[in-house]
């Protein structure tokens, strides 16, 4: 059995210090002299506020930062997610004063260089997908997703017509019907299959001429390739509508396959999932929307266009949805994605997703048997199980989640995708060796075997963290600040 960390019992900084004491040697009241700092940036009316040393300071910010779990500090297996780890070399590069300093209205001509690697980008991510123009405006997956949404809804109106209705499968991302819904849709749900897969049949049901669009991921958000996706495109495109693709599982497709040629009008990507980008905390991210030819006139404005051998923006015609974004997105997620594509090339994009799959896969095989499979279909880059089994001896999905923490790793997603009870969502990457596979897969293990043995050890997880299970909505609302053992 895999050893659980030891418990780094560490009390809260409120705890600490004694009144007087301060951070700034040599400039304290007995010093008899004023502390060199604004006076708008210092209060005095904070009751029990901490009064420390710089080294207890010091070492109290330090030591919080050591027990993040993180994807730079410990396996993090977020399905959905694609937390892959972020090559120090592309933050060297983004820092480079001629990406980080640059202005955002600076002249034209004095960043023909960012510019030149806008274009690059842009035609790089185009072919990657199989489709035709990119617009690198959107700042995250969710406003890419609504900028498809806007430039479909705006082709729709070019010829006339007003659509009501987006289709959805049940499996989808929460942030679907949302995009849907502010782009003055309404939401249809479709079923998915026994397989767990969207069929061309049940599309059939549901489609017709008030449909405007699908929106789909694919693979979808079990984790599983939509074997019908060629007819289902088919279908929707014989009634007018579109198909906008959900690029949030890319890291499954690059190098292999191309979602425009398997149908797809429209697609976002997540450049911070897809290429490497670190997004924990809510951000950076980067939402670039794909299109098809025919749909490059809706695109956010401006554009980039090339004269005499020189870019400048131009603005677009009153097609365009218009800007999604100021300036031109996240540039310095760009340039992220854009050092790590070039790092990688057009073999290494395919040796990404395939490592991507394997280890995926890897993790079923070892895991199999130990916990439910819900689906038989072979898993692409990211495997759904449930708790089924655990949960005869009363564990469930939070208790697996939080005993895994005492073996030092993040939890997987747990709970989605909906459609399935008890969920445990796991999506290794590319990144990770197989000596932090098998540590995890035997972690997993002993926690089923656990489950069996002695379930009421689960169930009060963790056990070496400085915290207990917490009460997570009244702690995000209520915080206790104090130590309680």
């Amino acid at each position: 059995m895999s050893e659980p960390l030891r418990d780094p019992l560490e009390r809260p900084i409120f705890e600490k210090g004694s009144p007087g004491r301060t951070g700034l040697d040599g400039f304290g009241p007995e010093a008899g002299a004023e502390i060199p700092i604004d006076s708008s940036l210092l209060r005095d009316d904070l009751e029990k506020f901490p009064e420390v040393s710089e080294p207890e300071l010091l070492r109290h910010y330090l030591r919080l930062s050591q027990l993040n779990f993180s994807a730079a500090t410990n396996f993090y297996p977020l399905g959905s997610c694609t937390m892959k780890y972020n090559p120090v070399v592309n933050e060297q590069i983004a820092a480079e004063p001629g990406f980080a300093g640059i202005h955002p209205y600076a002249p034209e001509e004095t960043v023909q260089g960012a510019l030149r690697l806008v274009v690059e980008l842009e035609r790089w991510l185009a072919e990657i997908c199989g489709l035709d123009a990119v617009s690198l405006q959107p700042a995250a997956g969710a406003q890419g997703e609504l900028a498809g949404m806007k430039i479909i809804r705006a082709y729709h109106m070019g010829r006339g017509q007003r659509p009501t209705k987006v289709m959805i499968p049940e499996s989808a991302h929460g942030t679907n019907p949302a995009s849907a819904a502010l782009s003055g849709y309404d939401a249809v749900p479709v079923p998915c299959d026994e397989r767990g897969l969207l069929s061309a049949a049940a599309v059939r049901e549901f489609v017709d001429e008030d449909v405007a669009a699908l929106m789909v991921t694919n693979p979808n958000t079990l984790g599983l390739f939509e074997a019908d996706i060629e007819e289902i495109a088919a279908t929707v495109h014989e009634a007018g509508g579109l198909i906008y693709m959900d690029g949030a599982n890319l890291n499954a497709l690059m190098g292999v396959a191309k979602p425009g040629h398997m149908g797809a009008d429209v697609l976002q990507f997540n450049l911070h999932k897809t290429f490497s980008t670190p997004h924990g905390g809510g951000g950076p991210g980067s939402g670039p929307v794909a299109v098809r030819a025919d749909l490059e006139q809706y695109l956010p404005a401006p554009r980039l266009i090339e004269e005499g051998g020189k870019l400048r923006w131009q603005r677009q015609g009153p097609e365009s949805i218009g800007r999604v974004r100021s300036f031109y997105g996240n540039f310095g997620i760009a340039v992220r994605a854009y050092a790590y594509i070039l790092a990688c090339g057009g073999d290494g994009l395919t040796e990404t997703t395939r490592g991507a799959v394997l280890a995926a896969n890897y993790i079923r095989a070892r895991l199999e048997g130990a916990y439910h499979l819900p689906f038989e279909a072979r898993s692409m880059h990211e495997v759904v199980f449930t708790d089924k089994l655990q949960n005869e001896h009363g564990v469930k999905t939070l208790d697996i989640a939080k005993r895994l923490l005492d073996h030092g790793f993040h939890s997987p997603t747990i709970y989605f995708p909906l459609v399935v009870s008890g969920a445990l969502m796991i999506e290794p990457t590319e990144s990770e060796t197989l000596e932090t596979l098998d540590a995890f897969a035997e972690a997993m293990l002993d926690i089923a075997r656990e489950a069996r043995t002695d379930p009421d050890t689960l169930r009060s997880a963790p056990q070496a963290t400085p915290m207990a299970r917490l009460d997570e909505t009244r702690a995000a609302r209520h915080p206790v600040l104090t130590w309680q053992k």
